[in-house]
């Protein structure tokens, strides 16, 4: 994903009430499943432009913000002052690329989808994470590909959730829950969201 595939729809992006719904129902079941406490320091993986932060902001000290996405990134810094937590944005491919720092938690919405490696990836989540560190990832049940009506950087149709859970257990975090929590709605159908919690022990 070297390409800003969001430069024609950042500006549009949470115009979608169906979008800022599901990232809602995603913050709420983040904020019922782990315990967020007001000296956390959090990494947002596809922070996009911070729908799921900004729900979560309130709870932390700050929010680190990684997208590959100049466009999206660019919408996110104009809500830099509305936060009640300190951000900071990094624009890189976090798939490929190491950025400073260990944190106390990893969220996620809707981004696994377009990594090519989930078990590399998760591996790299748990060493950026501090001992005791959480990971809260959210996504798509598997799908028959509908979901996209483009899918240009989609390397996966959603997953199963033993499929991802497994990607988890490997990369060794523990107390790994999957759960659906939320539904996608498009107008051609709706699609489960699974929101996957781990622990980095």
């Amino acid at each position: 994903m070297s390409q800003d595939y969001f430069s024609h729809k950042a500006h549009l992006y949470e115009q979608d009430n169906h979008r800022v719904d599901n990232v809602g129902n995603i913050a709420d079941a983040i904020c019922r499943q782990l315990t967020l406490t007001p000296e956390m320091q959090l990494l947002d993986f596809g922070a996009g432009t911070g729908l799921l932060l900004a729900r979560i902001a309130p709870k932390v000290a700050r929010i680190t913000a990684v997208d590959i996405s100049a466009s999206m990134n660019r919408q996110l810094a104009q809500k830099r002052a509305q936060l009640p937590c300190e951000l900071t944005i990094i624009q890189t491919n976090l798939e490929h690329a190491d950025i400073p720092g260990r944190f106390d938690g990893i969220i996620s919405s809707m981004t696994m989808h377009h990594i090519t490696d989930i078990d590399a990836m998760f591996a790299k989540f748990r060493r950026m994470l501090v001992p005791g560190g959480f990971i809260a990832i959210a996504d798509l049940d598997k799908e028959d590909g509908s979901f996209h009506t483009d899918d240009t950087g989609v390397q996966h149709f959603g997953f199963e959730h033993d499929e991802i859970a497994n990607a988890a257990h490997h990369a060794g975090f523990s107390q790994v829950r999957v759960s659906n929590v939320s539904v996608a709605r498009k107008p051609h159908g709706d699609y489960p969201v699974f929101l996957l919690t781990g622990i980095n022990d």
